[in-house]
């Protein structure tokens, strides 16, 4: 009779993380026809059909969906704790548990985050400029030691959209005077002014 238990963690190791036959042998003991045996099998793991409960939060999953939604366009200070949506829900008459909320909301939260990472992963936008059209700019923070101390600098980036061209200025604030001399000095090591910035805020 063959251990199904056993027989999962067999082909999990040889199949998905490739381990040889004498790896598992070693691992687990069993000759190599038994582990041979145990692949070539054809029994499977056992499969439970998953129960369908009717849930408490059924008739108000629509609502939570919409609450949850509504909050995760708020501001991060100003968004309801999900103890506070699960208040809401018995307000309005839902009769179960914190815990059964808090795992809906979560679940929810999880596929929320996957459908962006695909969306992410999948979606992009090529940008082509011509030579002279645009310019990026945006401030960093670096530090230097100057005469022995180690000072904070604010970093002036400017890169040409086309070329890539990129010229950096350092300064100790950051205020509109260096914003300016910044622009000023990064036009002339360019040899001029393209016809537009694109500004990162």
């Amino acid at each position: 009779m063959i251990d199904v238990a056993l027989l999962s963690v067999i082909r999990r190791w040889h199949f998905r993380e490739g381990l040889p036959i004498r790896e598992i042998t070693r691992r687990t003991g069993l000759s190599r026809n038994t582990v041979r045996k145990y692949l070539a099998s054809g029994v499977v793991e056992p499969r439970y059909p998953q129960r369908k409960t009717p849930s408490k939060l059924d008739d108000f999953e629509l609502t939570l969906t919409s609450w949850l939604f509504r909050e995760t366009r708020r501001h991060r200070k100003q968004r309801k704790t999900v103890r506070q949506l699960h208040s809401d829900l018995v307000q309005i008459g839902f009769t179960g548990s914190y815990d059964r909320v808090a795992a809906f909301a979560r679940l929810w939260r999880q596929e929320q985050q996957e459908a962006k990472r695909t969306a992410a992963r999948n979606t992009f936008v090529p940008l082509s400029f011509a030579p002279g059209e645009a310019f990026q700019f945006d401030w960093s923070e670096d530090y230097a030691v100057i005469n022995g101390v180690n000072t904070k600098l604010q970093v002036a980036h400017f890169r040409l959209s086309h070329s890539r061209a990129f010229f950096l200025r350092a300064y100790l604030l950051q205020t509109h005077e260096m914003l300016f001399d910044a622009h000023h000095h990064a036009f002339m090591a360019f040899g001029g002014i393209p016809e537009r910035g694109i500004y990162d805020n």
